[in-house]
C-alpha cells in the first residue's frame, strides 16, 4: 500500500501510464513530469498496456512459494497437540522435533498462540459471534439466588451471625430439622444479542413466569423500536414445555435451543448474569430480600443507560439503539 508521501499513488500511476500509453509521451518525459526513474514509469505503463486501470494497485508481496515452509502434516500436529493438551510452544516443540520459534509462528498464524483464545471445555478457537441488527436473537435464561434474611446475609454478616438472622426471619417454612427456609429468588433475564440491552424481572417461580416475562420483554423491546424475531434458550423445563412454544408462536418468535449441557452457546446472558450477581446482587449488604429486588430496576437502567460495555465499543448498550427518545437520560 502506497504511503502518505508516495510520489506514485494509485490514481497518480494511473495518469502517468495514460500519458505514455494513450497520448504518447515518451517514457523519459514522462517520468521526468511524475519526478521517478525511467525504469519505474516503463514498469506503470506495461502493466497498464496488460491489466488496464486494475494494474495500478500495489501487489501482494506474499511470495508464490515457499519451499522452507513448515509441511501440512507438521503444523496439523502442532494444532492437534496445542488444541488437546496445551501445550506451549516450547513442549511442542520437544514432541514434534522443529524449533520452539517455528512452533510460536505456526501457533501465531493458526491464532491460537495464547490460551485464552481457546475454548475451556473443547480446545477448539472461540467462535463468537453478532447479529447485525437488534431483536434478531434476544437471548434468554434464569439466574437463580437465594433469599436475603432479614438485617443481612452470611456474606456480609458471617456464618454465625448469617444463621441467627435466618432464625429469626419471620413467617418462613421450616425443614424437618426445624431450619427456615428462605426460598429462592428467579430473576428472568432478556438480554439482546447485538446491542445487549437487557431486561429483567425477579420471581419466586421458575417455569411459570417464563412466559409471562417473555410477553412483557417483547412489549418493552418494542417500545424501544426493537422487533423480536427469533429467542434463543438453554434446554430447561420452562423453555421445553408447550406453553412457551405457543407463546412464541402467538408472538411470532421462532424459539431457538442450545445445545445440551453447552453453557456457552448462551455464553452472553451467561456472562450478563456474572455481571448482574457481582454488580447487584453481592456488591453490597441488603438488609432485606425486599431491599434487593427494590435495587434491580435502578441497576438494569444503569446497565443499559450508562455503564460501558467492551462489546459495543466502551459505549453503553442503548446507544446501539438509534434515535430512542430519552437514551441519553
Amino acid at each position: 500500500m502506497a504511503h502518505a508521501n508516495a510520489v506514485l499513488t494509485p490514481r497518480a500511476r494511473l495518469r502517468l501510464a495514460r500519458l505514455i500509453v494513450e497520448d504518447g509521451w515518451p517514457v523519459a518525459r514522462a517520468a521526468e513530469r511524475f519526478q521517478v526513474s525511467w525504469p519505474t514509469a516503463n514498469r506503470w505503463a506495461q502493466r497498464y498496456r496488460e491489466l488496464g486501470p486494475e494494474g495500478m494497485l500495489d501487489r501482494s508481496s506474499r511470495p508464490r512459494r515457499c519451499p522452507r515452509a513448515t509441511p501440512a502434516p507438521v503444523v496439523r500436529k502442532i494444532v492437534h497437540l496445542r488444541w488437546k493438551q496445551r501445550l506451549g510452544p516450547v513442549a511442542i516443540a520437544a514432541r514434534v522435533a522443529v524449533a520452539p520459534s517455528t512452533a510460536h509462528q505456526v501457533l501465531r498464524r493458526c491464532r491460537i498462540n495464547r490460551l485464552a483464545h481457546l475454548d475451556r471445555a473443547t480446545g477448539e478457537p472461540v467462535r463468537r459471534y453478532e447479529h447485525p441488527a437488534p431483536g434478531d436473537l434476544p437471548h434468554v435464561d434464569v439466574k437463580k439466588l437465594g433469599n436475603i434474611p432479614d438485617h443481612g446475609g452470611w456474606r456480609f454478616v458471617g456464618r454465625a451471625q448469617g444463621k441467627r438472622n435466618r432464625a429469626a426471619t419471620p413467617d418462613k417454612p421450616r425443614n424437618r430439622q426445624r431450619n427456615p427456609q428462605m426460598g429462592t429468588a428467579y430473576v428472568h433475564t432478556v438480554l439482546d444479542d447485538h446491542s445487549r440491552v437487557a431486561y429483567a424481572e425477579i420471581h419466586d417461580d421458575e417455569t411459570a413466569a417464563a412466559t409471562a416475562v417473555l410477553r412483557r420483554a417483547v412489549a418493552w423491546f418494542a417500545t424501544r423500536g426493537i422487533a423480536t424475531h427469533r429467542v434463543l434458550s438453554d434446554n430447561g423445563s420452562a423453555y421445553r414445555s408447550r406453553l412457551w412454544r405457543d407463546t412464541c408462536a402467538e408472538l411470532g418468535i421462532t424459539p431457538k435451543k442450545t445445545r445440551p449441557y453447552r453453557p456457552q452457546t448462551n455464553g452472553k446472558i451467561e456472562r450478563f448474569h456474572r455481571t448482574l450477581a457481582h454488580e447487584w446482587a453481592f456488591r453490597r449488604l441488603y438488609t432485606s430480600e425486599s431491599q434487593r429486588r427494590k435495587a434491580l430496576p435502578g441497576w438494569i437502567h444503569e446497565y443499559n443507560h450508562h455503564r460501558p460495555h467492551t462489546a459495543t465499543g466502551r459505549h453503553p448498550p442503548i446507544t446501539r439503539l438509534t434515535n430512542l427518545s430519552g437514551q441519553y437520560t
